[in-house]
């Protein structure tokens, strides 16, 4: 299908419609909640400051319960203003107003940093008989566990606020270069000028010379860009050292172990699993995929997200895409199916690629009070499918775990990945279960084979290259020659002998998002993989009452830790064999597909 067709067929995709948080940007109620906001951190301030080691269970509990009504305030305007400025970053009207409301909404959340600071100084048997004196304040316990485990690295309190308030003027701007600048590159492409979703999507076109040339474009406008790019790495990458040896993390990766509530040993062991895995997985794959492609022994990386030659690189309507991922869905519960097509039903979705708009996708959870937005970059790929399937089970994890209140209803990323490739894993099987032509479900399997390569081997390599960066930092700013040499390093490790490099690829690392916007996120998508297939296992297994303690898990938002919430599956992530059983599947897979390829040949 030309691109013409493809356009055509993709008119008419739905928008998101914020107004369910704010009427617009200059609209009454935003000035008045952010107003109203603002003189309530100041009061909460004077009301608490110095004063949390003399108050009751059920005073503190009042002081948490205050601090969560602002927290949903603060975050329906952050993410207003974020989901806003997602949908056109090239717009300098909007990007001024994210920045402004980011000031603004720093200087509220500088008023409150002094509760966090204090809640941190308690001592730990004063807090357990505060516990025990106030069911209330027992309620917010998981918060406040959470909260604590920064105690070894929090900083004195002036040093505290300091980087705090500077945060809109350092990192944060940083990021929205990047973004801004990203959003704002263009491609040519024969006659055309294409956006970086666009350039992207032609790496896993039918036409072999159209992905070939879509790399040259990608690999020129990068070239032409990566001076800045090197300049944004060097400086965030630098500012994190600083900051970590003033809080003492020993390693850059700790902060974000930290964060995500998994032990630093854990993630060691996943990573060292899925490198061990490599020859099995990543290099056998792509040796097949080479014979497959008519390359012989050799795979150029342009070929790695190609269709099979066999595929009819079939578009997928947008309606079709939607029932393919509700059925798959509702044949595993009709309660998920039905909170998933709330975002169908009531404009919570924004699906087309549009000038300007932020690349990839993602699900935006806002507040409790409100309800998640999705964001796709819709162009009618099977793994657009997929990325739909993906995002919605977000959506519908976030739904759960709001009744938690704003301050426990997220979850760790390595647990908020679950319910995404659950339910990637439902639509897969769904769609497999459903084809009965051999040749479409080789495809089928091998697509699905491609896509958990790219979220677990593709995202350690990803790991590895921001520990190698982060390392190499600390002994000088890197250049882009040196950025480029270890992206090529690991992208060679981790992808095999077979895959065809040439210079033109070197500079590809530039254009990930997560290295910017959040430091170490990416092992996230491994660690979800693995967990969600050993789980996917157990329920083709499990008799009836599976479905409830999924429910349960996810309900559960920021409440309990990975450990206490896989138990009831007979699961345990820091088993050192849990990783094992979980890339099993992956090697499983690659096996069904070498046995019939050895059956046709």
């Amino acid at each position: 299908m030309s691109t013409a067709d493809v356009a055509t067929e993709l008119t008419d995709l739905p928008g998101w419609d914020l107004t369910d948080l704010y009427p617009g940007r200059d609209s009454s109620e935003l000035a008045d909640a952010l107003k109203d906001v603002a003189a309530r951190a100041t009061e909460f301030n004077s009301k608490f400051s110095g004063k949390l080691a003399t108050l009751s269970g059920d005073e503190l509990a009042g002081a948490v319960q205050s601090y969560e009504t602002m927290q949903e305030t603060i975050g329906r305007i952050g993410s207003f203003a974020f989901l806003t400025y997602a949908t056109d970053m090239s717009d300098t009207e909007i990007g001024q107003f994210f920045q402004n409301m980011q000031e603004k909404l720093n200087d509220v959340t500088t008023d409150l940093l002094f509760f966090t600071l204090e809640l941190n100084r308690l001592e730990d048997d004063a807090l357990q008989g505060l516990y025990a004196s106030s069911e209330k304040l027992a309620r917010y316990q998981p918060w406040i566990r959470d909260v604590r485990s920064f105690r070894p690295h929090q900083l004195d309190d002036e040093i505290e606020k300091l980087l705090h308030e500077k945060e809109v003027a350092g990192r944060s701007s940083w990021v929205r270069l990047f973004d801004e600048t990203m959003a704002g590159l263009k491609f040519p492409f024969d006659d055309k000028m294409l956006s970086s979703e666009e350039i992207l999507h032609l790496l896993s076109d039918k036409n072999r010379d159209t992905r070939k040339k879509a790399t040259e474009s990608l690999g020129a406008v990068f070239a032409q860009n990566v001076k800045l790019f090197s300049l944004i790495t060097n400086t965030l990458v630098k500012d994190k050292d600083i900051e970590d040896r003033w809080r003492s993390f020993a390693d850059p990766a700790d902060s974000r172990h930290l964060a995500n509530q998994v032990e630093g040993k854990v993630v060691d062991a996943l990573s060292q699993a899925v490198q061990d895995a490599y020859p099995k997985l990543s290099h056998r794959y792509y040796s097949l995929k080479a014979k497959w492609m008519g390359n012989g022994d050799k795979l150029d990386y342009w070929d790695r997200n190609a269709p099979l030659p066999e595929d009819d690189d079939k578009l997928v309507t947008w309606p079709e895409a939607v029932d393919t991922v509700l059925n798959a869905y509702r044949a595993f519960s009709p309660e998920l199916a039905d909170l998933g097509k709330r975002f169908f039903d009531n404009e919570w979705i924004d699906v087309p690629v549009r000038p300007g708009k932020a690349s990839g996708a993602f699900a935006h959870p806002t507040v409790p009070g409100a309800h998640p937005y999705l964001m796709l970059n819709y162009q009618g790929k099977s793994r657009d499918v997929m990325t739909l399937a993906h995002e919605l089970g977000h959506g519908v994890h976030q739904i759960l775990a709001g009744a938690q209140g704003a301050l426990m209803a997220d979850t760790p990323l390595t647990l908020a990945e679950t319910a995404s490739v659950f339910g990637e894993q439902l639509t897969f099987r769904a769609m497999l279960n459903n084809e009965d032509d051999p040749a479409r479900r080789r495809i089928m399997l091998a697509n699905k084979v491609e896509d958990m390569l790219n979220t677990v081997v593709r995202q350690i390599a990803f790991y590895e290259f921001e520990k190698r960066v982060h390392a190499e930092r600390k002994s000088g700013e890197l250049t882009p020659d040196q950025l480029g040499e270890i992206w090529m390093a690991v992208q060679s490790e981790s992808l095999g002998p077979v895959l065809n490099f040439d210079d033109n690829y070197k500079h590809f690392w530039c254009y990930i998002p997560h290295f910017i916007h959040s430091p170490f996120y990416v092992y996230a998508y491994a660690f979800g993989d693995c967990l969600v297939n050993s789980l996917y296992a157990v329920y083709q297994d499990a008799e009836a009452g599976f479905q409830e303690k999924y429910f349960d898990m996810l309900r559960a938002g920021g409440t309990l830790q990975h450990k206490e919430l896989l138990a009831p599956f007979g699961l345990d992530a820091s088993d050192p064999e849990f990783w094992g059983r979980g890339l099993g599947m992956i090697s499983d897979l690659i096996d069904q597909l070498e046995a019939a390829d050895e059956a046709a040949g």
